[in-house]
C-alpha cells in the first residue's frame, strides 16, 4: 500500500514519466508525515517555494521548512546566505538538521541535482542523508529518516537510474491507464526477498490519497451493429477472387507438368512410324584412337 511507503525509512524512488508525474503524489506523501508530526524538510529545485505549497493548509505548511534552490541555486544574487556552497552543500546541511527525531525529506528533484552534481557524489549524499550506514536495528523507529526522492527517469540514462535504483528501499514507478494513476512498489527490505505491489489510486484537490481496492475495469472497445461493415478487399489493385467463368478456364486449362491419361497411352503404346534415334560420329584428325596408350600425344 501506499501509505505503508512511511512506515520505512532510507530512500523512497518516485519514478514518473511525461504521461504520469509524479509531484503530486510527493506532495501528498509530504503532507501524510507532516500530519503524523515528523519534520517534513523539502530541498526545492523545479518548482518556487509558493507553487509548491499550493494546495496545502496553513497547518501542513506551517509544519514545512523550505530550502529553496529553485531561485538562485548556485547564491549568485545573495552570495553566502541564502545556500552557500551550492546544492551538495544544501544536501548536507539536511543531514545536520534531521540528526535527532523521525524525519522526512523531500527532494523535487533528483533529476535536477543529477544534473547538477556527478552520479557518484550524489548517490554518496543520499547514502549517508538515508543512514544507511547503521544497522537496521540500531535505530529505533521514532528515529528514522525518510528521503523521498522525485526521478523523471525518462531524462537518464541506465547508468544513474541502475545506481539509484539500487540505492533505494522502495521504488515507486508510476503509470496508469484510462486516466486512472497506479503504482507499482518494490520493497527491499534487510535479509528478505523483494515484493512486489501493484495499487492503483487518485489523488484529491488537497493532496490527500485516495486508494482504490481493485484495478478499474478497462472498457473494450464494441462494434455498433448498425455499422456496415468494410470490405477491405474492395480496393485492392489485384483480384483475391475469381468468377464462375474464370474458375471454369482454370479447371479446363492442363498444366505443362501435369502427367494426363492421354500422355500416360501415348508412352505405353507408340505409333508404328515412330522413329529410332541413331548418333553417327566421324573421327577427327585430332583424335587419338590408340586405346594402348590414349596419351601420347601430351609429349609427356
Amino acid at each position: 500500500m501506499l501509505e505503508s511507503l512511511l512506515a520505512l525509512g532510507g530512500l523512497v524512488l518516485l519514478r514518473d514519466s511525461v504521461e504520469w508525474e509524479g509531484r503530486s503524489l510527493l506532495k501528498a506523501l509530504v503532507k501524510k508525515s507532516a500530519l503524523c508530526g515528523e519534520q517534513v524538510h523539502v530541498l526545492g529545485c523545479e518548482v518556487s517555494e509558493e507553487e509548491f505549497r499550493e494546495g496545502f493548509d496553513s497547518s501542513i505548511n506551517s509544519r514545512l521548512v523550505y530550502h529553496d534552490l529553485f531561485r538562485d541555486p548556485l547564491s549568485w544574487s545573495k552570495p553566502g546566505k541564502a545556500l552557500p556552497g551550492g546544492p551538495l552543500e544544501a544536501l548536507r546541511a539536511l543531514d545536520k538538521r534531521t540528526s535527532s527525531g523521525p524525519a522526512t525529506i523531500a527532494l523535487d528533484s533528483l533529476s535536477w541535482l543529477l544534473h547538477h552534481l556527478p552520479c557518484p557524489t550524489l548517490c554518496q549524499t543520499l547514502h549517508a542523508l538515508s543512514r544507511q550506514d547503521s544497522c537496521p536495528g540500531d535505530s529505533p523507529p521514532g528515529e528514522q529518516v525518510r528521503v523521498l526522492g522525485l526521478l523523471h527517469e525518462e531524462l537518464h540514462g541506465p547508468g544513474p537510474l541502475g545506481a539509484l535504483s539500487s540505492l533505494a528501499q522502495t521504488e515507486v514507478t508510476l503509470s496508469g491507464t484510462m486516466g486512472q494513476a497506479s503504482a507499482h512498489i518494490l520493497y527491499r527490505r534487510p535479509r528478505q526477498r523483494p515484493t512486489h505491489q501493484t495499487q492503483w489510486f487518485s489523488i484529491l484537490p488537497d493532496f490527500s490519497l485516495e486508494l482504490q481496492v481493485e484495478p478499474p475495469l478497462e472498457s473494450q472497445p464494441r462494434s455498433d451493429p448498425h455499422t456496415p461493415s468494410v470490405d477491405p478487399t474492395t480496393h485492392l489493385t489485384f483480384n483475391l477472387h475469381l468468377s464462375k467463368k474464370e474458375r471454369e478456364v482454370k479447371d479446363s486449362l492442363t498444366l505443362p507438368f501435369q502427367f494426363s491419361s492421354e500422355k500416360q497411352q501415348a508412352l505405353l503404346r507408340p505409333g508404328l512410324s515412330q522413329a529410332t534415334s541413331h548418333i553417327f560420329y566421324e573421327p577427327d584428325a585430332y583424335d587419338d584412337l590408340d586405346q594402348e596408350d590414349p596419351d601420347d600425344d601430351l609429349d609427356v
